[in-house]
């Protein structure tokens, strides 16, 4: 288990193979190699960020804390707002509305393609420098280098660094999922006095979900399973550190804890997907840890 305050989280800029202006302090992540491999971060991104419409071989939510994003025919999410955004489903394209802020869950999806962390992202960036340059999310290859004259930046990253082409897993949805908080009811917790719940959906064959979890002034509330639970407002303690707006809790397989709530307390909950029986991803990203480090 772990218990991390935003302050002590480093702020640093992410996305500048999209371009635009992007910052995020990353909070908990996972072990690169694995099927399961995350990371949670709550990242800025200014109305100049930008990205074409594009899909992923990993699954994400996005929680919109502030500002409004503008996904094209997927439409707007707002603050209070869920997006779930699956692996192979083509989503966007992005435009901020306004300055945004939001909690971001990156993830290994169903498929078990696994998930590039930023580091191995920004080491592979700087490698194809050498090949091509990257450009409002594409990256366009040079006259004369081998392959695709041009693709997602990602996908080049990502196609780079496993010394492979990418298949993107078939979409287990048709489109991104949007929840918005304010339509649904908080629902009491069977055997946890003065906790609730509004749990926006659980999805796919490996059982990841997203909700809201609010606890009672002098509620505790027994969690457990591998997720990230985020203070959105209000205070209190778990396993004897403070718990306060933007406080993450990290529990990975068989781990349990108790949530203590001083005030009345508000959680975001992201449950991540059990992929413990699929085997280790085969690419390069210890070397491209050591490169990027």
């Amino acid at each position: 288990m772990k218990i991390v305050q935003l302050e002590d989280a480093p702020l640093v800029r992410g996305l500048e193979h999209r371009g635009g202006t992007f910052h995020s302090r990353t909070t908990a992540e996972g072990t690169p190699g694995t099927p399961g491999n995350f990371k949670f971060s709550l990242s800025k991104l200014s109305t100049d960020y930008s990205g074409p419409r594009h899909r992923h071989n990993f699954d994400q939510y996005r929680y919109m804390i502030e500002g409004e994003s503008d996904y094209g025919q997927d439409g707007p999410l707002k603050a209070g707002m869920l997006g779930y955004y699956p692996e192979g489903v083509p989503y966007g394209p992005q435009v901020n509305n306004t300055e945004i802020y939001c909690a971001v869950l990156q993830f290994g999806g169903a498929s078990g393609s696994g998930y590039l962390l930023p580091r191995e992202v920004k080491a592979g960036m700087e490698e194809l420098k050498a090949f091509g340059t990257f450009k409002d999310g594409i990256f366009h290859r040079n006259e004369g280098v081998p392959g695709r004259r041009n693709s997602d930046a990602y996908q080049a990253i990502w196609e780079h660094m496993h010394g492979r082409e990418m298949v993107y897993p078939k979409g287990r949805y048709d489109a991104p999922i949007y929840a918005d908080a304010k339509n649904f009811e908080w629902a009491p917790v069977h055997g946890a006095p003065g906790v609730s719940e509004k749990l926006f959906g659980v999805w796919t064959e490996r059982r990841t979900e997203a909700g809201l979890l609010r606890l009672a002034a002098g509620a505790r509330h027994d969690v457990r399973g591998r997720g990230v639970y985020l203070v959105l407002a209000g205070a209190g303690e778990c396993d004897g550190k403070p718990l306060r707006q933007y406080t993450t809790v990290f529990l990975d397989t068989g781990e349990r804890t108790v949530l203590e709530a001083r005030e009345a307390t508000e959680f975001l909950h992201y449950g991540l997907p059990d992929l413990s029986d699929m085997a280790a991803v085969s690419h390069t990203s210890g070397v491209a840890m050591q490169a990027a480090e």
